[in-house]
């Protein structure tokens, strides 16, 4: 159950855009993104990312985007590893776009030190990139 309740921790930090808070959860080399590495896509916050210190830059490129509706809907906890599905409804501000996903999949795998070392959103990079778009 300590997995499950860091991922909550974090969600509730998330909520009221604490990043150090969040930060704190993560391993020095986590890989965050990390199913995105062989698949560029022109979406800012779905980006690979490797380390605490870049981690931040995606929490800098939702400034591009508007959340209406960030809203866990499950969270289930396997050996090392958490898998929350998220009701999310938002906004690119430079287009003017929606994003709406409801059961976006987020995986939190665990080091044995009890933080995340790899993350990934599974969204419909699709719907996203052509939010992104002019």
């Amino acid at each position: 159950m300590k997995n499950l309740q860091t991922v909550q921790t974090i969600y509730a930090a998330f909520g009221r855009g604490d990043v150090p808070a969040i930060l704190e959860q993560l391993a020095d080399n986590v890989d965050w993104e990390y199913g995105y590495r062989n698949a560029p896509n022109p979406v800012p916050w779905l980006q690979p990312k490797t380390g605490k210190a870049s981690v931040v830059e995606f929490f800098s490129s939702l400034s591009e985007l508007e959340i209406q509706k960030f809203a866990p809907t499950a969270i289930l906890e396997g050996q090392n590893l958490v898998v929350a599905l998220i009701d999310l409804e938002g906004t690119v501000k430079s287009t003017g776009k929606s994003i709406l996903e409801n059961g976006e999949v987020h995986i939190w795998h665990f080091n044995d030190d009890g933080k995340v070392a790899r993350f990934r959103h599974c969204a419909d990079t699709y719907q996203q990139a052509m939010a992104c778009q002019s």
